[in-house]
């Protein structure tokens, strides 16, 4: 096990759900319909990378690579990508204007891609089976 990778799974997941909560019940008289579906895109994208982390921390022990670089560039880029959604998508009722965040979501989606890509390649470049 991969305690570290572990808890930022869980945390992910935490923050998630509370997150989640938060859209569904106060949010959801306060944004548009496309604002709401947008900030739950973030929420969706945490949650499966929390769970992700889940799954790849308690099982770290059986693989025969280092997990570090796949999952510190997957973890920057769940936090660039759903927080840069979540405030976009409040920054109506924050009465900011938040529109310089909007680069850092495809950003964030690269990095994911980018860790899960590095992970592959790990997993097809191990001999082990």
């Amino acid at each position: 096990m991969n305690k570290k990778i572990v808890i930022a799974g869980i945390t992910l997941i935490i923050i998630a759900i509370i997150l989640g909560a938060f859209g569904a019940h106060a949010l959801k008289e306060i944004l548009s319909e496309a604002k709401l579906k947008s900030f739950e895109t973030g929420v969706r994208y945490q949650i499966y990378h929390g769970l992700a982390f889940l799954i790849l921390g308690l099982n770290a022990n059986c693989l025969p690579f280092s997990l570090k670089l796949a999952t510190s560039l997957m973890f920057t880029g769940v936090l660039l990508f759903s927080l840069s959604i979540y405030f976009l998508a409040l920054q109506e009722p924050l009465q900011m204007s938040l529109k310089f965040l909007g680069p850092i979501t495809p950003l964030g989606g690269l990095l994911m891609i980018t860790g899960w890509t590095v992970l592959l390649v790990s997993v097809i470049k191990n001999k082990a089976s």
